[in-house]
Order: structure tokens, then C-alpha cells, then sequence
């Protein structure tokens, strides 16, 4: 009964606590590679003595995620949570009014979000375990009064699980010499994860910047002279749909069709009510779909959103998904474009609206903006096809020019 607890028998190298002096370890991990497990086991072993009520190296703990749902769904009740991880006779009890673990020796941990970083402004605690630091909302503030509130003890520790993005305070806190860094990749963890999820992710997004950033649990970096960078990226971000007067769906169609096929770009885009600017809706592309598929599917968006207009791009097969949209729906208002320059000429003034902070992005369009990411005024540095990037540049000409031929080259021909 005592091994399934004994995590210094199943631990991954990228798991295990790094030797030395250090002030925070970052465990950068692809999904599923393991960082929440990590993260429970380490708080254990700082608060757990011997025997289960003697006392450990700390006894007040942080525990710090993007929200409260999270640090309590994930770090506590998860399947990789502390209570999972611990044994009976060491088992702490949650105390719901107090949002905190007490373990059997008196040792407590307290729940905390990056939403409310002030809540941290008088507590005080000799370690803490922070998750997901690279997607926190209020990462900096947040980050900052942690540090001041690990005053405990004789030398605090942080211990940081987190899928990688590239914001400024993960840059910074990894360029630290107090900090020291560990690393997994999601197939490392493949023993415990589906099969068939390990199969899917890798075929979809394997070789991709998602992939290397969310599998391979890498730091993207921009590439040299490309359109669009992370951060303007991340500047272009809201939260709510915003309401639009006008809303375009543009579709950029594969050449080829069946098991190996490009996908079909499909992009939903609208100006904003009331404003000068754009807004990035939904990227409902499709991957090895027929193109009556693709047609059924562009006709759902259209009607989802109330777009006033398809925008389809005729250069390689275009006209037959026009004229297939035209055959299931003859009212369905439809413009082909054809475009006569290079795909990274034609973005660049697309990109252009991005710099100047003309364009909002919702949420979930993490696919879009790694092939966003991967484009240069030479051209696409990704592999297969921008499907997904050729649509959105097919939508916002539209909004920003009425398909009539300025903006971006492209000639309408129906």
C-alpha cells in the first residue's frame, strides 16, 4: 500500500528537486507532463516529517493559481492534487471557510488567486507553490507580493509548474541566478495519458509552435522579421466578444482533399460597434473534410454569427466552394477574391493593422496565432500551408475595405 506513495520511486527527472541553493525552481512541462504531481509531491515533502505528526521544514504554505476553481480543482482535489498524492495517516483536511489545508502535524496551506494579488499583502509564509504562472492575468502584481509575503524560515523556496509562454515575468524570473529550471515534455508522461490523446495531439499539432509551446513544453521565441510577434499578440487580446455592426466569414479552401489534406481556412472576423476597430471572432477551420463539408460548415458559421458575407479565395478551388455554397443555400452571400501577390506581401498590411492596435483577438485562437507567429514578408516559415492565417487576411480586407480591391492585393471576382 506504501508505493503508490513513495513518489521518489516513480518520479521523472524533471520532477525531482533540483540540488543547491536556489530561491524558485521552474518546472516547464508540455500538458500532461506531470507538473501538477510535481508540484503536490514537493509541497509535501517541505511540510511532512518522519512520522505524520512530526513537524517538516515549513508549516505555512502558498498556494497560488490563476484562479480559485484552479487552485482548488487542480492543486488540492485533482487526480495530481496534494490530496491525492498524500497517504491516509499524513492526508490533510480541507477547511472550505478557511480556503486551507491542515495537515495532521499543523502544518497549513493557504489558497490564493493571481486575480486578487492584494489578498497576499499580510500573510506570510516560508514556501510556496505557484501553477500556471505563465497564463496568470495579473502575473507581475501577483508574483510580486508572493515574494514579499515568503518571509518564514531560513531560506523560502518557490516552486512555479507551468505550461511556457514567453511573458516578460517568466523571461525575467528565468534569467535570474536564484532560479533554477527543470523541463518534461508531454511524451515523457505518455505511460499515463490516453493513447489515443497522445496520438491525436501529436498528428494535429506536432512540428507546429502550439506543439513545441504546449507538448514539447518549450519557450516560443519570435522568429526574425516575422509579421506578428507574441506580444502584439497578447496587447490584441480581450476577454468578451465584443458586439459588431458588420461581420464577414472568409474561407481559404485546400487544394487537395481526403486523409492528407491542407486544412480549409475558415475564419470569422467583425467590426466593432461603434468603433474604428476589428475583431477576430472564431477560427472554425476544418481538417480532412469534403468540400461538402467544408460548404455545410461555412453556411453554420455564417448563420451562428449573422455574417453579412462569404468571403471565399478562388485561386485553388475556390470557385467550385462558391458554387457549392450557392447550390445548398442560392441566397447565401457570396464574393470570391483572388490574390496576385505572395501570401507574406499580402499579410503585411494586415499586419500593419496589428501595430497599430486596430485588431482584437478572443479567446481560443491559439492555432491562428501560431501560424500568425511563423509568417515573414519572405514567407511562411511553418510547415504545410497558413490556411488559417490566408483566411483571416481574406476577413479583415473585407471589413477594412469591402473586397473592392484595396488593402491587401486581391481582385474580386464575384
Amino acid at each position: 500500500m506504501a508505493l503508490p506513495y513513495m513518489f521518489s520511486f516513480w518520479a521523472m527527472p524533471h520532477q525531482w528537486p533540483p540540488e543547491g541553493e536556489w530561491r524558485t525552481w521552474v518546472i516547464l512541462g508540455g500538458r500532461g507532463a506531470g507538473k501538477t504531481r510535481a508540484g503536490s509531491e514537493w509541497v509535501r515533502a517541505q511540510v511532512e516529517g518522519s512520522r505524520p505528526r512530526d513537524p517538516g521544514t515549513c508549516r505555512r504554505v502558498a498556494l497560488v493559481g490563476e484562479t480559485f476553481d484552479q487552485v482548488r480543482e487542480v492543486m488540492v482535489f485533482g487526480e495530481s492534487g496534494i490530496l491525492a498524492c498524500s497517504p491516509p495517516d499524513r492526508r490533510p483536511v480541507w477547511q472550505a471557510t478557511r480556503r486551507c489545508l491542515v495537515w495532521p502535524n499543523g502544518a497549513e496551506a493557504m489558497a490564493f488567486t493571481a486575480q486578487e494579488p492584494e489578498a497576499l499583502r499580510g500573510p506570510q509564509f516560508d514556501c510556496a507553490w505557484a501553477d500556471e504562472l505563465a497564463k496568470w492575468k495579473k502575473a507581475q502584481e501577483t508574483w510580486d507580493m508572493l515574494q514579499f509575503a515568503l518571509r518564514l524560515g531560513a531560506a523560502p523556496r518557490v516552486c512555479v509548474t507551468t505550461t511556457p509562454r514567453t511573458t516578460g515575468l517568466m523571461k525575467r524570473l528565468i534569467e535570474q541566478g536564484s532560479t533554477v529550471l527543470t523541463h518534461g515534455a508531454t511524451s515523457v508522461n505518455a505511460a499515463n495519458l490516453a493513447a489515443s490523446y497522445m496520438t491525436e495531439v501529436t498528428e494535429r499539432y506536432g512540428g507546429t509552435t502550439l506543439g513545441r509551446q504546449e507538448l514539447d513544453g518549450l519557450f516560443i521565441e519570435d522568429i526574425d522579421g516575422a509579421l506578428w510577434t507574441h506580444a502584439m499578440l497578447d496587447a490584441a487580446r480581450i476577454e468578451e466578444v465584443p458586439e459588431c455592426s458588420r461581420i464577414v466569414v472568409a474561407v481559404d479552401p485546400p487544394a487537395t482533399s481526403g486523409a492528407k489534406s491542407d486544412l480549409c481556412g475558415i475564419v470569422v472576423a467583425g467590426r466593432i460597434a461603434g468603433s474604428e476597430r476589428l475583431a477576430v471572432l472564431q477560427d472554425a477551420s476544418l481538417k480532412q473534410a469534403s468540400p461538402n463539408q467544408w460548404c455545410e460548415a461555412v453556411l453554420r458559421v455564417r448563420e451562428n454569427w449573422g455574417a453579412s458575407r462569404i468571403v471565399v479565395e478562388t485561386n485553388q478551388g475556390g470557385d467550385m466552394v462558391a458554387g457549392m455554397l450557392r447550390s445548398i443555400d442560392p441566397y447565401a452571400p457570396v464574393s470570391g477574391v483572388r490574390a496576385s501577390q505572395s501570401k507574406g506581401a499580402r499579410a503585411e498590411p494586415v499586419a500593419l493593422l496589428y501595430e497599430r492596435g486596430q485588431v482584437a483577438h478572443v479567446a481560443g485562437l491559439d492555432e491562428l496565432e501560431a501560424q500568425m507567429c511563423l509568417m515573414t514578408a519572405c514567407g511562411y516559415e511553418g510547415q504545410g500551408s497558413p490556411d488559417r492565417l490566408d483566411a483571416l487576411v481574406w476577413a479583415l480586407h473585407a471589413l477594412t475595405s469591402g473586397g473592392r480591391g484595396s488593402g491587401p492585393s486581391l481582385r474580386a471576382v464575384g
